[in-house]
């Protein structure tokens, strides 16, 4: 999988759009994703309380099901490392865990401050632990197989709750809230229990819609790297300076975003070639690509076909698809052009 000399921008060409999903038109899609290390299993989360499991592969692509339960939007969801489970957060105030293999709720838990649940991560390593973000500016270490908060995996943030990113090893969390503050925790493998280490304020007041970790993002770049959309027009790039979770600002890139909850990621695809490429949704209704080495010039390529802010981006695991979703419900799936 890993490219060779071929330029970022030919690399990062698309043949246009392979399939477009419209189950969830005119509710926003807030988060679209591509099942682990699969090619053609794809989720989204829909304001009008639902999830879609779609199947891209054999054609035409289809919904294969629709996970309903939840009273009101679904503000985020994550697939498990092995896919067999979905876990989502809702306004209503609940978190539930699906079997994927036949779209069943195993079980509902609802949030220990009742409060709207705006966000949600697995553990990267023990994916019996859930953490989730709410209103009531909170993040919870839940354990989904006994559905209780973990004792010690609570701590209060200075906002609304909205982004949630775990390092690679699982011990760092980055947790970011509506009023523009980043903060980092300590993650204690053996009991959930978080220790607040870091704060960083990105900007007062702007919020943090997305945090992305990636341990390092290219051969010339090996600091392990956050990845942060704030409602400022332009996308983040930080350089993680310690094992405490400091932030530090590399670069920024120009997107438009001042209200929307936009979300950005690293290409999963790590390649001998020079560069690194991040995707960012936007409000100007296009799908963006940034070299984060590059000086000059930084913008790769830009995806046009949305009709509403571009919302949530996610790649499959060899990058020949991309998906984005926006805020009229539209999914659009993109085919990579084929060298």
């Amino acid at each position: 999988a890993m490219a060779g000399d071929t330029s970022l921008s030919e690399n990062y060409a698309f043949a246009g759009m392979y399939h477009v999903f419209d189950q969830h038109v005119d509710e926003a899609v807030p988060r679209v994703r591509f099942a682990n290390d699969d090619r053609h299993r794809l989720a989204c989360c829909s304001l009008d309380g639902s999830i879609s499991l779609c199947q891209l592969v054999p054609a035409p692509p289809t919904v294969l099901r629709v996970l309903r339960g939840h009273t009101r939007g679904v503000s985020d969801f994550a697939w498990s490392l092995s896919n067999d489970i979905l876990v989502s957060t809702s306004l209503d105030a609940t978190m539930r865990i699906w079997a994927s293999e036949d779209g069943r709720c195993i079980r509902e838990i609802p949030d220990p401050d009742g409060a709207e649940l705006l966000c949600c991560t697995f553990q990267p390593v023990n994916n019996n632990l859930t953490v989730v973000g709410n209103a009531k500016h909170n993040v919870h270490v839940m354990n989904i197989s006994t559905g209780k908060k973990v004792k010690g995996g609570s701590s209060k943030l200075t906002g609304r709750v909205l982004a949630l990113s775990f390092d690679a090893p699982g011990r760092l969390l980055w947790a970011g809230d509506d009023r523009g503050s980043v903060f980092s925790f300590l993650f204690d493998m053996a009991t959930g229990k978080l220790t607040k280490a870091k704060r960083l304020v990105v900007h007062e007041g702007s919020p943090v819609t997305s945090i992305s970790a990636r341990s390092w993002v290219s051969r010339e770049a090996r600091d392990p790297s956050l990845l942060i959309n704030a409602c400022l027009n332009k996308l983040l790039l930080y350089r993680v300076v310690d094992n405490e979770g400091t932030l530090q600002l590399k670069r920024s890139f120009p997107i438009e975003q001042s209200s929307h909850p936009v979300r950005s990621i690293f290409c999963p695809l790590m390649s001998f070639r020079q560069g690194a490429c991040v995707v960012t949704g936007s409000e100007d209704m296009c799908v963006h690509f940034f070299d984060v080495e590059r000086a000059a010039k930084a913008a790769v390529n830009k995806l046009q076909g949305h009709s509403a802010p571009v919302l949530d981006v996610s790649f499959n695991c060899d990058e020949s698809l991309l998906a984005s979703s926006d805020a009229s419900g539209m999914v659009i799936v993109w085919r990579r052009e084929q060298k």
